[in-house]
């Protein structure tokens, strides 16, 4: 969280520089609380649950008031669903993630959807985890990032992949922003 919070300070403090334009905002870096598909098939979003979730931290417990849950909204059956919820995510993510005794939430993550549609990159916002993660959204399967793949953070707020979609495409880079949940910033 203090790399977040130290990269937003820095971002928004510099923002009226004159080698800078004076109309960024915090919305140019990230998606906050929802985004779009690149296709507009559907969009993900932050949910707030109604009760506190009370958990184990590195230095003491805490209580989390308004936990967010990641779900997603069909724009075509007009339906949404929970896609990353509490009930089963830290489990999930405690038998992934090596060296890390403590748990970790849907929220705590800054989320990179590819061009695909399909796949989305969690990279850890406020934890002090080694490993990235993999959502695959249409079989719903939770993975380690295979470091193979060429995905480079930049600044940790921007994702560049380039290389060939295929045959016949030209190299393109494409730049991601993530989505990320309202109560990191707050």
């Amino acid at each position: 969280m203090r790399k977040l919070l130290i990269f937003l300070f820095i971002v928004l403090t510099f923002q009226n520089s004159s080698a800078e334009p004076n109309n960024l905002e915090t919305k140019d870096f990230f998606y906050i609380g929802t985004m779009q598909s690149h296709n507009n098939d559907f969009t993900l979003y932050f949910k707030t649950r109604g009760k506190a979730v009370l958990a184990r931290g590195e230095e003491f417990n805490y209580i989390t008031d308004y936990p967010q849950d990641l779900y997603i909204y069909d724009h075509i059956t007009k339906s949404d669903e929970s896609l990353i919820s509490y009930e089963w995510f830290p489990s999930s993510a405690k038998q992934i993630i090596e060296n890390y005794d403590f748990p970790v939430f849907p929220e705590d993550f800054a989320y990179y959807l590819l061009k695909d549609n399909n796949t989305l990159i969690m990279v850890s916002a406020i934890k002090n985890i080694n490993a990235n993660l993999v959502f695959d959204i249409s079989k719903r399967n939770l993975k380690k990032y295979d470091k193979k793949n060429k995905l480079n953070f930049i600044i940790s707020s921007v994702a560049k992949k380039c290389g060939y979609l295929s045959l016949e495409e030209k190299y393109n880079c494409y730049y991601y922003k993530p989505l990320i949940s309202n109560n990191l910033i707050n």
